[in-house]
């Protein structure tokens, strides 16, 4: 069936289209018993606005890309639920993208959202991605862009992150003042900036309570950042140094849930033994026995302000007022649990 336009609708009320248009839009100067008449036949006829042509009447897509390094993350997957409820609030589709942790891939699907000609660009970068050419090239472009929780520092846009440091050395700081002195760290890659900061803000609060760092003491997990990690780092961790650990502060719950895990396998009594601290507090940090303490890193509202600045900033671009970049640092908060 031919889908039904401004014109059938005009057409059979006897009105000009931009009539009709401005009724649907609840324009103060058309009559209420105008707008009465045209939305009641809109709805029988069952009309639905063209988006196409909306954007090239207004020159946007009415759609915005977001690039994440994995959707089965909970931290990544409750990003999204805020930035698709917020768009969806403004009328826009979202094209949700998953990079993988590869920077080749990340790279292609910044070109493929730009030749899609999307209003705006959402990007948590791959733990992979060390070149940022591609994030000029969006600038380059005049299309929006916001970072958000793994960022390049030296791209010159809007950026929405955590202090990572802070939160790493909150948590840190918590296992020293509970007795723990021998604290190892299961970190992340060599190369993403949260997972420097984490590690940073883990040997600050060491040396900050007269705690010699040890590096035999910190495991790189650089694969998936997962359970499996986790699970490995603890098992050479005992194989290292036996009993002479006594808390572990990972970069992430996955990772933190994998070295339960083991402990558990090989009746590691934990907290008594052994402590341990994770970060993200996902869903499972609460039901894994015994439940994980961890850093609340508020991931739906991160997504949320990331948003909405990247909506503004898509609003000024079309209003030609010059955009100030912006830095949001959104809360974190320690949560305890049995596991410390």
């Amino acid at each position: 069936m031919k889908p039904v336009i401004l014109k059938d609708i005009a057409d059979q009320l006897g009105l000009s289209i931009t009539t009709v248009s401005k009724a649907l839009k609840d324009y103060p100067d058309v009559s209420k018993k105008t707008k009465a008449l045209v939305k009641k036949l809109a709805y029988e006829l069952n009309y639905v606005p063209n988006s196409f042509a909306v954007g090239l009447r207004s020159q946007t897509s009415k759609t915005i890309g977001v690039i994440i390094p994995t959707m089965v993350h909970y931290f990544f997957s409750t990003v999204i639920d805020a930035v698709l409820k917020e768009a969806e609030n403004r009328d826009y589709m979202v094209i949700i993208m998953q990079s993988n942790e590869n920077y080749e891939l990340e790279k292609k699907q910044v070109d493929l959202l730009l030749n899609k000609g999307v209003d705006g660009i959402l990007i948590s970068l791959s733990n992979r991605t060390r070149d940022f050419k591609h994030l000029q090239k969006i600038l380059d472009y005049k299309v929006p862009l916001v970072l958000f929780d793994k960022i390049a520092k030296t791209i010159n846009c809007s950026k929405v992150i955590i202090d990572d440091r802070k939160a790493a050395y909150d948590a840190v700081t918590y296992l020293i003042k509970k007795g723990y002195k021998r604290i190892s760290h299961f970190r992340g890659d060599l190369n993403p900036q949260n997972s420097i900061d984490r590690f940073l803000g883990y040997k600050k609060a060491l040396i900050d309570n007269d705690i010699p760092y040890d590096p035999s003491l910190v495991y790189i997990c650089n694969t998936n950042l997962d359970f499996e990690d986790g699970y490995n780092s603890a098992k050479k961790l005992i194989e290292d140094h036996g009993d002479h650990v006594d808390a572990i502060f990972a970069v992430n719950d996955l990772i933190a849930i994998g070295a339960i895990n083991y402990f558990n396998q090989k009746k590691i009594a934990i907290p008594e033994k052994i402590a341990l601290c994770g970060f993200s507090n996902w869903f499972m940090s609460s039901v894994i026995s015994p439940s994980l303490s961890t850093i609340e890193q508020n991931a739906y509202k991160m997504g949320e302000k990331s948003t909405e600045i990247l909506f503004q900033e898509i609003e000024y671009k079309h209003k030609n007022i010059n955009v100030e970049y912006q830095k949001v640092v959104i809360d974190t908060a320690l949560v305890i649990r049995k596991s410390t």
